[in-house]
């Protein structure tokens, strides 16, 4: 009786709230002369903080064509607007501003939904040792991280050496799909130095409490606590956790103008592999069986602060130059 009690309490607060809410918004569009998106875009500069109380705004109005506009095709946007401005009486001669603002924020907020969409079909496209795309990408990954070592053949003990498992690395991208690939193909070939820099620390011996003699005799693990390419793998799953959950939103809406693209995504991804890989030296686990708890870790660091609506991971999405000189 009590639960049904409780439920019954929280269902009258809800519509309570909501009743109250919309009679708010009522009195302050008499008394400002103007209506809640007009309030949010005059009052709010452009980036995540605008963009994101417009889509709260479109979601949770009473109006379907409202609620329906942050999902149409991006050749309809402009389309919407009109609507948008039919359905709220708002004349576009005397407000264009505001048509340029409510454009922008739903390029925003259609291109996010779009990206996620593009990027689950990377994930899902398992990888194809018989495609040649695929082997080509894959070709190209050793050719950036290692321009000075041929390798000698397609399987190939060699792969350890950037971080695979295994003699072919087909098998590790089972997780990420070909998304894994993307990423790690786009770090070393549009970051190469920063790439090339992170692969050899972490291949660096890491003696610990152990003289280098002693470490040789035991057999352990010599590098400096994880393999490259697994990582890589391990942060694209991050970097998609991030997109999915909606937690990328203050980052995009701040540095994509418009729409934010596959690019964005990838080069997101490499700001993550620059700072994970300092992280990972600050923390300095014993060894890899401490990396989920590493990686766990840097995850909170990363979500809290794109809980600030003015964050942008890597506004420029400049490589981080402090890792040169580590």
């Amino acid at each position: 009786a009590s639960f049904f009690a409780r439920m019954f309490v929280q269902v009258c607060l809800y519509f309570y709230c909501k009743c109250l809410w919309r009679c708010l918004k009522f009195v302050v569009r008499k008394l400002t002369g103007r209506c809640e998106l007009q309030r949010i875009c005059y009052n709010t500069k452009p980036g995540a903080a605008r963009t994101m109380k417009i889509e709260a705004s479109l979601k949770g109005s009473k109006s379907k064509r409202l609620q329906t506009s942050v999902s149409v095709h991006p050749d309809a946007i402009e389309k919407t607007i009109d609507d948008i401005m039919e359905l709220k009486r708002i004349n576009p001669d005397i407000n264009p501003q505001l048509g340029v603002s409510l454009q922008a924020c739903l390029l925003q907020i259609v291109g996010y939904r779009n990206l996620i969409a593009e990027v689950e079909k990377l994930r899902r496209e398992p990888y194809d040792s018989e495609n040649p795309q695929h082997e080509e990408m894959l070709l190209k990954l050793w050719k950036c991280l290692k321009p000075n070592s041929p390798l000698k053949a397609r399987i190939s003990k060699q792969w350890c050496e950037i971080g695979f498992q295994g003699d072919d690395p087909k098998t590790d991208f089972r997780g990420m799909g070909l998304l894994g690939l993307y990423n790690l193909v786009y770090f070393s070939e549009w970051d190469t130095e920063i790439a090339q820099q992170v692969l050899s620390d972490s291949l660096q011996p890491k003696y610990s409490q152990f003289s280098k003699a002693e470490w040789e005799k035991k057999k352990f693990d010599k590098a400096i606590g994880y393999s490259f390419a697994i990582v890589g793998i391990n942060i694209t799953d991050l970097a998609y956790n991030l997109l999915v959950s909606g937690a990328l939103k203050t980052h995009f809406y701040n540095v994509a103008p418009e729409a934010p693209s596959l690019t964005h995504f990838q080069q997101t991804f490499c700001y993550l592999m620059h700072e994970f890989h300092k992280f990972w030296i600050e923390e300095d686990p014993l060894d890899i069986m401490e990396f989920n708890r590493v990686r766990e870790k840097f995850h909170k660091r990363i979500l809290k602060q794109l809980q600030n609506p003015e964050m942008a991971l890597c506004p420029h999405f400049a490589a981080s130059e402090s890792l040169i000189n580590m």
